[in-house]
């Protein structure tokens, strides 16, 4: 199909018009187009393949394949076959550079995520024109006329309180925003506030900049909410753009209430961009027509609607340049067995456990002030994984004022290298929010994994 930016999106919108039977037609055409190209393209997709019908419809006959599988694959799993997995690794290890094309063609981001093995994601041209046309048709659900005419009145502003310092996915998407047309003036519309900073500067940076549009991480986006109950933050947008983490029941109506706004939010990876999106009732809503989502049990057999998951297999019909086909995601999902009753035609799920883990601290050492002091999970995920060297990772909170710091240091790195990085940067930043009594141990025991075989990055206290 056309690649043109204005056919994907008025496609994306008269199959959402057209119904389940219009995206159900759309899912098997696009994944049947993307196994020939993989096979075709891809050298560990034509071993993979090998034996399979020429053309396949059915995502069930499919191998699984996982991060794991697709790192060790690297050169081979790509269809460009200039892609090579050490000059991929120098491009991220350049914090410079993010948001840049690799190879002068493709965007590149990372993610460590919950299994432990650190991935490298290129994402194409059409990648992005299907996640752009899937944005406007997403924002399009959670937005009316009149909130858009608000959002200009109010000076179309937008803050985006994201991770930053590396090749993480939010930072890549900012990056490119603001180098689109016109950049001038989107550097003056569009700005970046690290999720790293501490609360009282980040709430005086958005006071002053008074955005329309704030895009947080779920976790950031409570922090602020506390903060503009408490009138400290003083801020007026029309839409809070939630990603990256799940809502504990209710937060979502709490955090609409202190800003007096619409909330949106989104489920979604960095393999799959734009995986689903949030609506009213509190149901992700995935993109059926681009995206192929199977929730299924511990061996890999379907999971019936209103079940919970062992894992959820997805296929990304979107991006050619690195096929993800039946990709073992890792999170636990339910499928709703009824239609939504926000009318959506998509099918709708939730997620379970994403939930992001705020991490508080007592306001000083002794412990009897009654202060304290939150600090957002992804600030440690994101400091610990830029630094080289690591494999896995855990922070646990042991105590009020302690963390006890898990690794599993990557082949052939120094251990003691890699621990003093980490604890300096821990350190550091616990200093920048007035947490320099909080004690960082290493401990000797490995990251340990829940019961469901994930890795938990961060462990507050009591859980």
């Amino acid at each position: 199909m056309s690649e043109n930016p204005l056919h994907l999106l008025l496609d994306a919108r008269r199959a959402k018009k057209q119904g389940p039977t219009a995206i159900e037609e759309r899912r098997r055409t696009r994944l049947a187009e993307m196994v020939a190209h993989a096979r075709a393209n891809s050298p560990y997709y034509r071993e993979l393949y090998r034996g399979l019908p020429g053309r396949v419809e059915d995502p069930a006959l499919l191998p699984i394949t996982s991060k794991k599988a697709l790192m060790a694959r690297f050169d081979d799993w790509s269809t460009d076959r200039r892609v090579n997995v050490e000059e991929a690794r120098a491009f991220v290890a350049d914090p410079d550079l993010v948001g840049e094309r690799f190879l002068g063609k493709y965007t590149v981001a990372t993610t460590s995520g919950t299994t432990g093995t650190r991935g490298i994601f290129l994402l194409d041209d059409r990648n992005l024109a299907v996640t752009n046309a899937l944005a406007t048709r997403m924002v399009g659900a959670w937005l009316g006329p009149g909130d858009v005419l608000r959002i200009v009145a109010r000076g179309g502003r937008m803050a985006m309180v994201m991770a930053t310092g590396g090749h993480f996915a939010s930072a890549v998407a900012a990056a490119r925003l603001r180098k689109g047309s016109l950049p001038s003036l989107r550097a003056r519309l569009i700005r970046t506030f690290p999720v790293q900073t501490p609360m009282p500067e980040l709430v005086a940076g958005l006071n002053r900049f008074r955005p329309a549009v704030v895009a947080p991480y779920a976790s950031t986006a409570a922090l602020l909410a506390a903060e503009q109950e408490t009138g400290r933050l003083r801020i007026d947008p029309v839409l809070l753009a939630l990603a990256a983490e799940g809502l504990p029941a209710g937060e979502r109506d709490r955090i609409a209430k202190a800003f007096d706004a619409r909330v949106g939010d989104s489920y979604a990876a960095t393999e799959v961009p734009f995986l689903s999106y949030g609506c009213a009732h509190g149901w992700y809503h995935v993109n059926a027509d681009w995206v192929v989502l199977e929730p299924v049990d511990a061996d890999h057999r379907p999971v019936p609607p209103g079940e919970p998951s062992h894992t959820v297999l997805v296929s990304n019909l979107a991006n050619r340049v690195q096929p993800i086909l039946r990709y073992d995601l890792g999170d636990s999902i339910v499928r709703r067995p009824d239609p939504c009753p926000c009318g959506a035609p998509l099918p709708a799920i939730r997620v379970q456990g994403r939930a992001a883990d705020v991490l508080t601290f007592p306001a000083d050492h002794t412990g009897r002030d009654a202060g304290r002091v939150a600090v957002a999970p992804l600030a440690f995920g994101t400091l610990v994984d830029r630094t080289p060297g690591i494999e896995l990772f855990q922070v646990a909170q042991t105590a009020p004022a302690t963390l006890r710091v898990r690794l599993r240091p990557a082949a052939g790195a120094d251990p003691e290298s890699v621990w003093r990085a980490v604890q300096d940067e821990i350190t550091r930043l616990l200093a920048s929010h007035g947490l320099g009594h909080v004690a960082v141990e290493r401990a000797a025991e490995p990251p340990e994994q829940s019961p469901g075989g994930k890795y938990r990055t961060i462990i507050p206290l009591g859980r």
